[in-house]
């Protein structure tokens, strides 16, 4: 194992959206990159709106259930070619423009091992750390390892696995410090004013009262769950502000702190 300490960061989705964003995120983190060797990088992304485009293109409906998209084995075709095909391959090009050394891989190279998570949700994925990640000699060699939210059985089945969940999992398999880059600015309370930090009680409140709903309530209580195996703070922040990411790099406090 490297002895660099490991940041995960998330991206969502939507910085797909616009190349611009994605190449000023990456050139915002080849800064930290120049200035300091002994930190590693690992970038998980998703790509939900490329995959809903795909999907209709195809003349497919889409559905989701607590925030999660139920994917039908006849859907992973497209599922998986325009996550760990087209928004790897997206974001990737973003990197190498913004003078990072990037590598596109999915979970399996990263370490983890797929299983089904829900029958009901199809190819659904949730995984496992299966001891054999490439992530720790990528990022001895100055690599910056962007990982798809693809999985894979130990059947060869292919899986869908939510990529705020993909995230926390290699954080904790790597020991990493974690980030969700979001659409927005911070977790926001009932009167869609930001909130600084939350614990789990907080949490659970919010989200009986319908304030934190559908993709963030997935990715809350995935902050708490990964809060918890690393026994640390977990930030969400905003993809928008490059600067964010560099102050969170740095040790300050930006968005909203999912506590332990």
């Amino acid at each position: 194992m490297t002895d660099k300490k490991i940041w995960v960061i998330k991206l969502g989705g939507a910085v797909l959206n616009s190349e611009q964003a994605a190449h000023d995120l990456f050139s915002a983190l080849n800064t930290r990159v120049l200035q300091d060797q002994t930190q590693g990088f690992v970038v998980v992304h998703g790509g939900g709106a490329l995959v809903d485009s795909w999907l209709n293109d195809a003349g497919f409906a889409t559905a989701k259930h607590q925030g999660l998209r139920i994917s039908p084995k006849e859907q992973m075709p497209y599922i998986v070619g325009a996550l760990a095909g087209c928004a790897n391959k997206q974001l990737m090009a973003q990197a190498i423009t913004a003078g990072l050394r990037p590598v596109g891989l999915s979970l399996y190279e990263a370490g983890l091992m797929t299983t089904q998570k829900l029958k009901a949700l199809g190819q659904v994925g949730t995984c496992e750390p299966q001891g054999d990640s490439l992530l720790p000699e990528m990022l001895v060699a100055g690599r910056i390892p962007l990982v798809s939210s693809i999985g894979i059985g130990a059947d060869g089945a292919l899986f869908n696995v939510n990529a705020d969940e993909a995230a926390a999992a290699l954080a904790h398999q790597l020991g990493a410090e974690l980030i969700f880059m979001t659409d927005v600015e911070a977790v926001l309370d009932g009167a869609g004013q930001p909130l600084a930090q939350l614990n789990s009680d907080q949490i659970e409140q919010l989200i009986a009262q319908k304030v934190i709903v559908g993709g963030m309530e997935v990715k809350v209580k995935t902050s708490l769950h990964a809060a918890r195996h690393l026994r640390r703070g977990v930030y969400i922040s905003s993809w928008q502000k490059p600067d964010n990411l560099l102050a969170l790099l740095e040790g300050q406090h930006v968005g909203t702190q999912i506590l332990p």
